[in-house]
């Protein structure tokens, strides 16, 4: 018996080229089969940008009407991403928490970050009983809690968060530049692209700049020494100030 050869033919990719998966609800499915509900996913957007907040965002997805196409939001077009924005919204629970730069700055981004995060949890309408957070750091939380390194790619509920925080970080960037003009933040976004590095430069820092970031540290320095010197008044204390032991 002679087989006829199948209509299907394999795709093959051009070279080089690696297929890459959209993320998926099994995680959670696997956890509501146990009968854990709600799980939530939470991500960030803006940890590396040199001006701007850090927003945090956290979403529970209803499992009979998650959108088609939700994606790493850093895989999807602007455009894309504000479709999906607007079904997540009409679809899910929805949180999202601001790290401000004052914030940034008296934390550290890292701190920042985690403490947007966290709230952004504790602010959804039903408390989440586990949640899945994009990274390394576990929150903590008073659900149970997994990191998944590179999980806006892996988790549906993750990348619904990370797109919900970037359409919203980005809306408030196009903000504040028509508050401060000239830095082209409705472009970069706050990013140290050679186009904000020079308006720095030649600007200085506005009151959204991170101010211990290092390009900001030197901008303040030619524009806005005296800033510098205040902080190390504060932070490095003359040798000629008396020092108290312990046992004092």
């Amino acid at each position: 018996m002679i087989r006829e050869k199948s209509d299907k033919t394999s795709v093959k990719l051009p070279k080089g080229v690696i297929a890459i998966s959209p993320p998926s609800f099994r995680r959670e499915r696997a956890l509501i089969k146990r009968g854990v509900w709600p799980v939530a996913g939470c991500d960030e957007a803006g940890r590396g940008p040199l001006a701007g907040p850090v927003v945090a965002a956290a979403v529970v997805l209803d499992p009979k009407r998650i959108p088609k196409g939700i994606d790493d939001s850093k895989r999807l077009t602007a455009e894309r991403r504000e479709e999906l924005f607007e079904e997540i919204c009409a679809t899910a629970s929805v949180s999202v928490v601001f790290a401000s730069r004052a914030r940034i700055d008296r934390d550290n981004i890292l701190r920042a970050s985690l403490w947007a995060l966290k709230r952004a949890v504790e602010s959804l309408p039903e408390a989440p009983q586990h949640v899945f957070v994009d990274g390394r750091d576990r929150l903590n939380t008073a659900c149970d809690c997994d990191a998944v390194i590179g999980g806006d790619g892996i988790v549906v509920s993750i990348a619904a968060a990370s797109i919900i925080a970037k359409v919203t970080r980005d809306r408030l960037m196009c903000a504040l530049a028509e508050e401060c003009p000239g830095y082209g933040f409705e472009s970069h976004k706050g990013y140290s692209v050679p186009e904000h590095l020079e308006a720095l430069d030649r600007l200085g820092p506005s009151v959204h700049h991170r101010s211990f970031f290092a390009p900001v540290v030197a901008a303040r320095e030619k524009h806005q020494p005296w800033t510098i010197k205040h902080e190390a008044d504060l932070f490095d204390p003359p040798v000629e100030m008396p020092v108290v032991s312990a046992a004092e």
